[in-house]
């Protein structure tokens, strides 16, 4: 085994920052994709700074990785103020939540992710504060407890999900700024994000070198610049250019197919055909056969799946289509023809 690693300084990557952070969009120019939603909120934060208001709350959702998190900081950039961050699972009572609001600076952004695992109790601590900007406090307990309302300073929340129909509506609907879904990406914006990274790395590749990278990224930036730095890595070990025969060596090391599939999403593809004829199938038996967990299956593979066409969901449970059939080698039975997405 060769122990010899080429002892390389990095250029742009010294510094505190993490890569993930130096490679997000720093101004709305940089962020690629999602005109409709920047469309809105640059009216939205327009609106409200001709005003002089605080900007209404705002609820970003789709999958992972599409840029809800760059969306909060470039809203925060925009109106000249604070980001104060946390996520769902870290508010575990509803002392934490309060705590949080009421250390608010006037003009501060919330940022809450995954705010779809937020307590239900904690939950209802939101209502008021983003409704009439107050914080209602239970004092005592039994028939002398009290309730004491604090005013709390203007702040906007924004919140992001990548499950919104966990949100109860009443919540769902105190985003008086609007409730946004972010898109799945072009290959054309995943290349375009994939030459800023790049650029940003210090790394030479061509066109087609991005392209190579974007169909296999899954439509989502994080996973192409995900892809890049691996192959960067490759490249750099190998002593190799980042060429797009690079590239394919470096993701079949990574069991990355031309479309973006990893071997489980193939495990999943070949288990539905082989030991339950195609489909349907319900996805407790899909887990248990691949001995993985149902919620990774539905939430991590499954989604990539459904887009791209390769199964479908039906209400007897999940059928590979005959593009499935197709990409990983199988003929296509008669009972899968026409099943198309």
């Amino acid at each position: 085994m060769n122990t010899n690693i080429p002892n390389t300084q990095p250029k742009k990557e010294t510094g505190m920052r993490s890569l993930d952070q130096a490679l997000r969009p720093e101004s709305w120019t940089e962020y690629i994709g999602q005109p409709t939603i920047k469309e809105n909120l640059r009216i939205l934060l327009s609106a409200a700074k001709g005003r002089g208001h605080q900007p209404e709350h705002v609820l970003l959702y789709g999958p992972p990785g599409l840029g809800k998190t760059t969306l909060a900081h470039l809203i925060t950039k925009e109106i000249g103020s604070s980001l104060r961050a946390t996520s769902g699972p870290a508010i575990e009572r509803v002392g934490d939540l309060a705590s949080i609001l009421t250390n608010l600076s006037p003009g501060d952004v919330l940022f809450i992710d995954e705010i779809h695992r937020l307590n239900r109790n904690i939950e209802e601590i939101l209502y008021p504060a983003l409704e009439a900007g107050v914080l209602d406090i239970i004092i005592g307990k039994g028939p002398a407890a009290r309730t004491v309302q604090l005013e709390l300073p203007p702040f906007t929340l924004i919140a992001a999900t990548t499950r919104i129909s966990m949100l109860s509506a009443p919540l769902r609907s105190r985003f008086s700024g609007g409730t946004f879904r972010l898109a799945y990406y072009s290959h054309e914006e995943i290349a375009e994000i994939l030459r800023r990274s790049a650029r940003i790395l210090n790394i030479e590749a061509d066109q087609d070198a991005f392209m190579e990278i974007a169909r296999r990224s899954r439509a989502t930036p994080r996973t192409a610049n995900y892809l890049l730095k691996r192959a960067r890595d490759f490249a750099d070990v190998n002593q190799e250019p980042l060429s797009v025969k690079t590239i394919k060596k470096a993701l079949a090391l990574l069991e990355i197919d031309e479309i973006g599939l990893n071997q489980t999403d193939r495990d999943i593809l070949s288990t539905i055909i082989d030991k339950f004829h195609g489909g349907p199938v319900g996805l407790k038996s899909i887990a248990a056969t691949l001995s993985e967990e149902e919620a990774t299956i539905e939430e991590v593979h499954e989604p990539y799946l459904m887009q791209i066409g390769l199964i479908e969901r039906t209400p007897r449970g999940r059928v590979v289509t005959s593009q499935g059939y197709t990409h990983i080698g199988y003929d296509v039975p008669e009972s899968a023809q026409g099943k198309l997405v």
